[in-house]
């Protein structure tokens, strides 16, 4: 496991964990036009990238959870954008911290790719 792919995990197990720690502040990103109630997509949003940080440290699993994890970063996308649109009264502080997370995005799904190319997906042959 590169140190890349376990920084890349590392961050996915504490953004999940964070969505049980403080769902407060996700339920208030959760775009309304989507299904279900906010705290619904706060957890199984967690939970994905909890399930996809843990597949990245398992050997057997890791290429498919990169790849994974780039598909998670781009579904969470929306969220972002809502923030955005939703805290653009706020104070200029509050802002900022919404419009950065809109391209922080990018390089993330840039960085899941590009470890899930350079992945394999099962323990190398001796």
């Amino acid at each position: 496991m590169t140190r890349g792919e376990k920084l890349l995990a590392f961050f996915l197990l504490g953004a999940g964990v964070s969505h049980f720690l403080n769902p407060d502040f996700f339920d208030a990103i959760v775009p309304p036009a989507l299904p279900g109630s906010e705290r619904f997509a706060t957890y199984l949003s967690g939970v994905a990238e909890i399930i996809v940080g843990v597949a990245v440290i398992v050997q057997r699993t890791r290429r498919i959870a990169l790849w994974a994890a780039a598909a998670l970063f781009v579904a969470v996308y929306p969220a972002n954008l809502y923030m955005a649109w939703d805290w653009r009264d706020r104070e200029l502080s509050e802002r900022l911290v919404a419009y950065g997370r809109l391209p922080l995005q990018i390089p993330l799904i840039w960085w899941a790719v590009a470890s899930a190319r350079r992945a394999t997906s099962s323990p190398p042959r001796t």
